[in-house]
């Protein structure tokens, strides 16, 4: 009886040693995707981070690729868990507010080294086919179901609605780990709070409405064909992430040759902080413009709101996402990342001052400004679905997710 009780404890011990080596290899790739992109991952690197040798790692995971994909896939399966949690609540506020919270208390145990940071999804449709299908089908059921948080739509507008409210939640839940990392662990709770406020209440003032006056930010080029040539490459890059987009589907995107690209550019690396410039520029320039035209600061703030919005969902735009980074070198990464936050810091002022003349709701603008900054960032991803309606409707629909909260529907009626 003795010798066969031992056999399944020898078993589920080495199955136990298995799971553990592989878990501590999806962890090391995730650490390894979020600071150099899914295509930039090599296993030597990952290998290293575990302490182990390349072929121990090839022992669990054949391909790169396979590997990429199944810390994807944990991503997507702690994400579908989180939103079944979620669901159990019994109104679309609360249900809102569980998702929050769960992803704050993920974050606290990430900060105490209790948890390991799963892998950003920005890389995702990077990845080939017929991984990438799968994964896609993934995806697809995890803003599915954030969009189910807020219960059956009744109309197409409610669905529509719904759609933009579930991209804004689940693109702030994604900016968190880059912004939290300000407040010390024992502020996390109110951080919450603060950004819960936004989520429920909007940041527009109580007498305020949606009636923007859009800012014209056309300009001479410099450069003539430049604009195009960055325009191209910001496309490509949102899609396909930095290693995704290689010099040779940017110049031919373009129809040009690769040496046309090496006039505009030295390397690669120059051409993605060329694209981060230019959005950045462009987000610049329609707070500086507004400011100038003046008006109440919640004027002034949704008029540069729906101004970047219509860029995204336009032909000249978009905007370079903010996930293209991970690609660059540390220096150059932190430059774009400080003028990041001071860009964040003049949307904050703004509220600040809106706060104070009444025009916008007593909000904490560091934490608002935060989310401003990951909505109008991430909304490159919606233009498809701005495409089913008029321009004015999508921004509307859009923007109301912060402007009037996620629970106001005053949007429809308008």
């Amino acid at each position: 009886m003795e010798a066969i009780a031992t056999i399944p404890l020898e078993e589920d011990t080495s199955t136990k040693r298995f799971r553990a080596k592989r878990d501590a290899i999806l962890a090391a790739a995730a650490e390894a995707i979020n600071e150099q992109s899914a295509k930039g991952m090599t296993f030597a690197d990952v290998a290293r981070r575990v302490g182990l040798n390349t072929t121990s790692v090839t022992y669990y995971f054949k391909r790169k690729e396979d590997l990429a994909a199944a810390c994807f896939e944990y991503t997507l399966e702690k994400l579908l868990a989180m939103l079944d949690e979620s669901l159990a609540e019994a109104t679309p506020q609360a249900r809102v507010a569980k998702y929050l919270s769960l992803n704050m208390i993920r974050l606290a145990r990430i900060q105490r080294g209790e948890e390991t940071p799963f892998a950003i999804l920005s890389d995702l449709r990077a990845m080939e086919d017929p991984v990438l299908g799968r994964l896609m089908t993934g995806w697809r059921e995890v803003f599915r179901k954030t969009r189910s948080l807020w219960g059956p739509a009744t109309n197409r507008a409610q669905t529509d609605l719904h759609g933009g409210r579930a991209h804004v939640l689940l693109e702030n839940t994604f900016w968190l780990p880059v912004w939290l990392n300000r407040y010390e662990p024992d502020q996390y709770d109110r951080v919450e709070e603060r950004l819960m406020d936004v989520f429920a209440h909007g940041i527009a003032g109580r007498d305020a409405r949606w009636n923007p006056t859009l800012i014209d930010l056309a300009h001479d080029e410099p450069e003539p064909g430049r604009e195009a040539f960055l325009l191209a490459a910001t496309r490509l890059i949102n899609e396909l992430g930095y290693r995704g987009a290689s010099v040779q589907k940017i110049a031919s995107e373009l129809n040009v040759t690769k040496g046309s690209f090496y006039h505009h550019l030295d390397a690669k690396d120059d051409l993605v902080l060329a694209c981060y410039k230019r959005s950045l520029d462009t987000v610049a320039d329609a707070q500086r413009l507004s400011d100038e035209r003046g008006g109440s600061h919640w004027e002034r703030l949704s008029g540069t709101i729906a101004t970047l919005l219509d860029v995204q969902f336009s032909e000249r735009g978009p905007l370079l996402r903010t996930t293209a980074l991970s690609g660059l070198p540390g220096d150059a990464r932190r430059a774009m990342v400080d003028r990041s936050n001071r860009i964040a810091r003049r949307f904050a002022g703004t509220m600040s001052d809106g706060i104070a003349e009444g025009s916008i709701r007593p909000v904490d603008p560091l934490v608002a400004s935060q989310a401003l900054m990951a909505m109008q960032n991430a909304a490159f991803d919606m233009r498809k679905w701005a495409s089913t309606m008029s321009r004015e409707r999508a921004i509307g629909y859009y923007a109301s997710t912060l402007a009037f909260g996620l629970f106001d529907d005053r949007v429809l009626g308008q």
